[in-house]
């Protein structure tokens, strides 16, 4: 299993950026995917889910992220992504992707051990 992200620069604070997470390989029991991210000296926080099928349209945000990022996938090419609106420097950091392998139910989807499989991560950095 891979996870690769990509679309992570400097930007300016009020800026956007939109990320991406290539997968291959996942098991075909995924259930849900999520983006995550971690700032220097920092608890990696989760910031957004998704169930990872088609139609089924069940997404989660955390607060600090509810209104600006809107999660989003393309199931038959198996890629995720996270569009980012009105940036603020506390944003910054590493963000990562994750997918599901052995289900977890009754662990939320905002949290990371709920997710078995992690990419390297892109870095976003707003100033």
């Amino acid at each position: 299993v891979q996870l690769v992200e990509s679309g992570g620069e400097s930007v300016q604070a009020g800026g956007s950026l939109r990320l991406a997470c290539v997968t291959s390989g996942l098991p075909s029991h995924t259930l849900w995917m999520g983006w995550f991210r971690q700032a220097p000296g920092k608890e990696r926080e989760g910031i957004s889910a998704i169930y990872f099928g088609g139609g089924h349209g069940d997404l989660r945000y955390a607060d600090s992220v509810r209104g600006r990022f809107t999660i989003s996938q393309d199931f038959d090419k198996k890629m995720m992504f996270l569009e980012m609106n009105s940036l603020k420097p506390e944003d910054t950091g590493m963000y990562y992707c994750a997918a599901e392998g052995r289900s977890r139910v009754g662990v939320s989807p905002l949290l990371s051990a709920r997710y078995e499989y992690w990419g390297q991560g892109t870095q976003v950095t707003v100033s």
